[in-house]
């Protein structure tokens, strides 16, 4: 019996980033970040109120990812129950920071204690949850991410797939709308445990009954 595969992101499932990245842009760029608005028209200039190009928001991004990584910390409960959630499956990060900075995302979330492989991907994920599903045949599979763009990408592509959708920044959480195309929205991980737990309960039931 093949063991189940977690499809895991890490920014605010994982890894706090929002308010990092809040507070460096208000260190070192004097910019304000409201979470309450969508994320490309959240950043304005603290003197002017201006708001800050598009364009310029993926560059500070870019930078934020390139050298202030360290300044993220684990979410609270998420090391434990991926610990746990890997005595019964594999689990794999699908990360949208790029096959260039796959390697420095990898030695942060192991230096955290989730020593789990990392996949820099960009755009949607279906595709890359796809050859990951192909390649490895498991079961059952269960992705996560914060993102609604990535749910509908995984929903598409995969959809035999579980998706549960995640905002482990519980500062950031009320501002991001359940996404209709994830199965279950749950953002803390005592709650998210005990979801894929009884998942893949159920995926070793169906699959013991199938056997005996």
């Amino acid at each position: 019996m093949s063991r189940p595969l977690i499809i895991s992101d890490c920014d605010e499932v994982l890894m706090h980033m929002v308010v990092p990245f809040r507070s460096w842009l208000e260190e070192q760029h004097g910019i304000d970040f409201s979470f309450s608005g969508g994320f490309e028209r959240a950043l304005r200039h603290k003197t002017s109120g201006d708001l800050i190009e598009r364009e310029l928001v993926w560059t500070l991004l870019g930078a934020f990812f390139e050298t202030e990584m360290h300044r993220q910390t684990p979410i609270r409960g998420a090391v434990e129950a991926m610990a746990r959630i890997a005595q019964r499956a594999d689990i794999v990060i699908v990360t949208n920071i790029g096959e260039e900075r796959a390697q420095a995302r990898a030695d942060q979330i192991h230096a955290h204690g989730l020593p789990y492989p990392v996949i820099g991907n960009r755009g949607g994920k279906g595709p890359a949850v796809r050859k990951l599903l192909d390649e490895r045949k498991p079961g059952l599979s269960i992705f996560i991410d914060d993102l609604g763009a990535n749910h509908v990408s995984v929903a598409r592509d995969v959809p035999e797939c579980w998706r549960l959708h995640m905002v482990g920044e519980l500062e950031f959480a009320p501002h991001v709308e359940p996404v209709r195309e994830a199965h279950e929205r749950i953002d803390d991980w005592d709650r998210a445990e005990t979801w894929i737990m009884a998942r893949i309960d159920e995926y070793d039931a169906i699959a013991t009954g199938a056997l005996s």
